[in-house]
This record gives structure tokens, sequence and C-alpha cells, in this order.
């Protein structure tokens, strides 16, 4: 238990100035305001906004979700979503996997360079990030008389959602891989390497299952917003119907368009791929921190026996 030192008492007291006294003995009051600060917070920021989208998506009944999702528009979003997802997310893993190989196994000019670029799209806005690839590859862009003469399709079209929410997605599997991977070393790496094991080999049955978890953490954390994406693929996709929007870009239609229950229903299917995602997510966190406690342990043993050799 945490614990500081009391210098509340007056002098002459007969309570010692060093006797520790327990972090959490705030006055009530002070926990009360603390745990209903937190709870209305909750309350307004998340439930109420999960009950409305939910009561709203069933309020008509059955019969209008089974129209919604038997919509031809509705399922093509849900088509295109799927294929964003099935192309970005393991892009990004395999970018994940191998930025954090490099950032937590070799020393090298750049790499603080290189941290600092994976977490570009962290602090750009998602919209800017569309627009760059717009600039790049729009019928004016930088690529885009080359495109157009070849005929090629990047903008308002599939690549371009794909390039977008790639490119506001790739920091979560390298960031969910990176610290994990450097408190677990590279001493059995390096002792198979010795033994005449391939790079290949070493990855397979070496890192992978001991950075499953880390792995998963960042893959689920990818999936989701990958699906949830907006602003950025907003600006790349033209929102058309039927051909180049997203879930996501079809509520926003629906909504507009004064289709509430169709909207609702589209919105409560995201909800609850959500709350899937978030009890995935937790189940992955707490494996992953058990995975980052046994590697410190691993390392404070090691760091133990190499001072202090037998």
């Amino acid at each position: 238990m945490a614990s500081f030192i009391d210098f509340r008492d007056p002098p002459g007291s007969d309570r010692r100035a060093d006797k520790p006294v327990r972090a959490t003995a705030e006055p009530r009051w002070t926990r009360r305001i603390l745990i209903g600060t937190v709870l209305v917070f909750f309350l307004l920021f998340l439930f109420l906004p999960l009950a409305v989208v939910f009561q709203g998506a069933f309020s008509n009944g059955f019969d209008v979700l089974r129209q919604a999702f038997g919509n031809r528009n509705i399922l093509h979003a849900i088509q295109i979503t799927l294929t964003v997802a099935l192309i970005a997310v393991p892009a990004n893993t395999a970018f994940g996997i191998a930025a954090a190989w490099a950032l937590t196994r070799y020393r090298f000019t750049g790499r603080q360079l290189l941290l600092a670029l994976i977490d570009l799209p962290l602090w750009v806005s998602p919209v800017i990030g569309g627009l760059i690839y717009v600039l790049l590859y729009g019928r004016r862009g930088y690529f885009g008389p080359w495109l157009l003469d070849h005929d090629i399709k990047i903008i308002f079209a599939l690549p371009g959602m794909v390039l977008a929410t790639t490119f506001v997605t790739f920091p979560f599997v390298a960031r969910s891989l990176i610290p994990l991977m450097q408190t677990q070393g590279f001493e059995e790496e390096e002792a198979a390497l010795t033994l005449g094991a391939g790079g290949f080999q070493i990855l397979q049955r070496i890192t992978l299952p001991k950075i499953k978890w880390g792995l998963f953490y960042g893959v689920i954390l990818c999936n989701a917003r990958a699906m949830g994406e907006f602003g950025a693929v907003s600006v790349v996709s033209a929102k058309i119907s039927g051909k180049t929007n997203t879930m996501p870009l079809e509520i926003e239609r629906l909504y507009n368009d004064y289709l509430f229950p169709q909207a609702f229903a589209v919105a409560a299917a995201l909800a609850l791929l959500a709350l899937v995602t978030l009890v995935l997510k937790t189940l992955a966190e707490w494996k992953n921190q058990r995975q980052l406690r046994a590697g410190r342990e691993a390392e404070l043993v090691q760091t133990i026996e190499t001072r202090h050799p037998a």
C-alpha cells in the first residue's frame, strides 16, 4: 500500500512524525465527490448515448431491423467496411511487428524520429490525413496526372479509403508491442541465432509466442478504429451511398435523410462491435500486463545475476 509521511501533527504531539498514513485516508466527502464525478461522467458520456442508440434501434421492433440490414446500400456499406478493415489491419499488423522489432532490437540513427513518426497519426486530425492523400493522388494532386493517364483511380475509390484508414490506425499495433518487447529483452532470440536459427524461425517460434497477447491487444484496437473511422475516410470516399460509403458514413446519410430507425440500427451494430471490442481489450490488457510483469521480473533476475554472480 502506498504511503506518505504525515506532517500535519503539531509540535509536541505524541504521534511520531514519520508514522505512515494510508494514501486513501482523505475525508469521506472528498472520496464521495471524486467517485460521484466519475459516475456522472460515465453516465453522461457513455451510458446514456449507448442507451439512446439501442433504444432508437429497437423502438420500432425487429421488422425495421430486418429491413435495414436487408437494404442493398447498407449491406454494401458493411461489405466496404469489412473489406477496408481486412486490408488495413493485416498491413498495420505487419508494420507494427517490424517496427517494434527494429526499435527494440537495434540502435540506429533516426530511431527517435521513427518513434515520433509512429505517433504522428495520433496528433494529426484524421481529416488532415485524408486531405494528404487527396493532395497526393487526387486528379490535381502530385501523382494525379500520371494516375489519370494510366486509368488508375485511388481517390473516391476503395484504394484511397484503405490508404486513409491505414494511416490513422498504424500506431496501434506498434505502440502495443514496443514496451512489451523492451521489457522481455532479446536473450532468447540471441541464443536461437547462435544455434543457427533463421530470422523467420526466431520470429515464429520465439518472438510471436512471447508477444501474442500484446499483439492481440493492438490488433483489436486497430480493427475497432478501422471499422469506426469517419473523418479521413469521408475526405477520400466522396460519400456515395451504395459505392463508397462505409458504415459510419452510411449512418450519417441515413440520419440526414431522416431515416432514423435505419440509422440507429446500423449505429447499434457498430456500438455492439465496440462493446465486444471492449471485452476483448480488457482480456488482452490483463494478459498483456501479466506478460509485462513477467518480463520485468526476468529482467530484474538477470540484472541481479549479472551484478552478483554465484
